[in-house]
């Protein structure tokens, strides 16, 4: 039977999406749930796995295409009889398309054949598709082996490319007549695709991200304002509590949460900090959505956690945990990245003081935290002044000019930083 196989619907918004790798060509084998396509939308990525086991008998959607959602991208046949892979016999077939076209790789002398057991290899941590198995077993690569390559696919899994990838790099790499001990190339930069001299096109996740922030400042008239805060309560706070909280909830307690409490009340504060700017129309949003910029492999995602006001810390703890890590595992919904009313893009986590991030449309603003740093301040008292050491942190605001003025920028950084040096610690957790 001829199975269509459609471009599908990645969210509710989507419309549309970009073929970005076929991994099997016409008259290739494919199984059932093996992820044999990735796709692109203006949102995420995803690789497809394919809802039947057959072979991919028509490809009607090129690399780079872009697609309606619900079109006929190819066709697979599951006739049984077609489904055989089994090796081909010396007399030439009469197909007008070979079943199974064996990729031929010249192997140095010093690998022997052997063949990997199905059943033994699904007993490890890591799960591969029967065509991964199938070109290990031609390849003579043993499973000990296998388990060393790098998986590119969903949750690292290994997928055929990573495999042929791995077969090709052996091979340009081991001289003849001498046996290879290890696995990697001495040369770090061997394996990476940074490498000078290089010209590639760009990453689908990269060129999203890049005509984004293109008309992101073409659209916002961006100012920043920027302020210290000391963070010595909340620093001492997380140090005492976070082994308690990890063994509780299973996650480390991070400065996250706090950040978003602060800016969740400051936006109940100034609700025009909490608005979408289209034209000359000001939409006022009724919940707060917080996006939180997540980095990833390829770029940079900006899930949504929807409805903050409603959420107490722990809450705010356990959804920026969940998001996170759905986000860098390439779980997160197209829907989920969308729909955000302001963001938050800490990148004091790679150690960085302060930065002016760029609005994300169609927010008109967006906080950029800073790393925590220890430094001797002068500390004010009834007492007299004095220097001490404090754990401070630097913020900075970027707003949209057309609507928020200086004046409303200052207030409402400023009245962040109140949030976090006067929170209640006692009635967090």
């Amino acid at each position: 039977m001829l199975v269509d196989v459609v471009m599908p619907k990645m969210g509710e918004s989507i419309t549309e999406g970009t073929i970005l790798e076929w991994r099997k060509k016409v008259g290739d084998p494919v199984e059932k749930d093996e992820l044999f396509l990735e796709i692109g939308t203006d949102k995420v990525d995803s690789e497809i796995p394919s809802l039947e086991a057959g072979i991919i008998v028509e490809i009607l959607a090129l690399e780079n295409d872009v697609v309606d959602v619900g079109t006929v991208i190819a066709r697979i046949e599951t006739d049984e009889s077609l489904v055989d892979i089994s090796p081909p016999s010396k007399k030439p077939m009469k197909a007008p398309e070979p079943i199974n076209k064996p990729i031929k790789v010249e192997q140095p002398p010093s690998r022997k054949k052997k063949k990997v057991d199905s059943a033994e290899s699904q007993k490890g941590k890591k799960f591969y598709t029967p065509v991964v198995l199938k070109i290990a077993s031609q390849e003579g690569i043993p499973l000990n082996e296998l388990e060393q390559i790098s998986g590119s696919g969903r949750g690292g899994r290994v997928t055929k490319k990573d495999v042929l990838n791995y077969i090709e790099n052996y091979t340009t790499i081991q001289p003849q007549g001498v046996e290879q001990t290890s696995t990697s190339s001495s040369d770090p930069l061997a394996n990476s695709s940074f490498l000078p001299g290089r010209t590639e096109e760009m990453h689908h996740m990269r060129k999203l991200i890049a005509d984004h922030m293109k008309k992101s400042i073409e659209t916002s008239a961006h100012v920043y304002v920027m302020t210290e805060v000391d963070m010595t309560s909340i620093v001492d706070f997380v140090n005492e509590n976070e082994n308690a909280f990890l063994s509780r909830e299973g996650y480390k307690l991070t400065y996250t949460p706090f950040m978003i409490d602060a800016v969740v009340k400051a936006l109940q504060d100034f609700p025009e900090m909490n608005s979408s700017l289209l034209g000359t129309s000001v939409t006022y949003h009724k919940n707060i959505n917080i996006g939180l910029a997540v980095s990833i492999e390829n770029g940079l995602m900006v899930p949504s956690m929807f409805n903050c006001e409603e959420k107490n810390f722990l809450g705010l703890c356990r959804t920026v945990n969940d998001v996170a890590n759905r986000t860098r595992n390439k779980q997160i919904s197209a829907d989920e990245l969308t729909g955000s009313t302001f963001t938050i893009s800490n990148f004091g986590v790679f150690g960085v003081t302060i930065g002016t991030p760029i609005i994300n449309q169609p927010n008109v603003g967006i906080l950029g935290v800073g790393a925590i740093k220890k430094q001797a301040v002068v500390v004010e008292s009834p007492q007299g002044d004095a220097i001490a050491i404090r754990s401070m942190m630097m913020l900075s605001l970027g707003f949209d000019h057309r609507l928020i003025d200086g004046a409303g920028g200052a207030k409402f950084i400023e009245r962040i930083r109140h949030y976090l040096v006067t929170m209640d610690l006692r009635q967090v957790l």
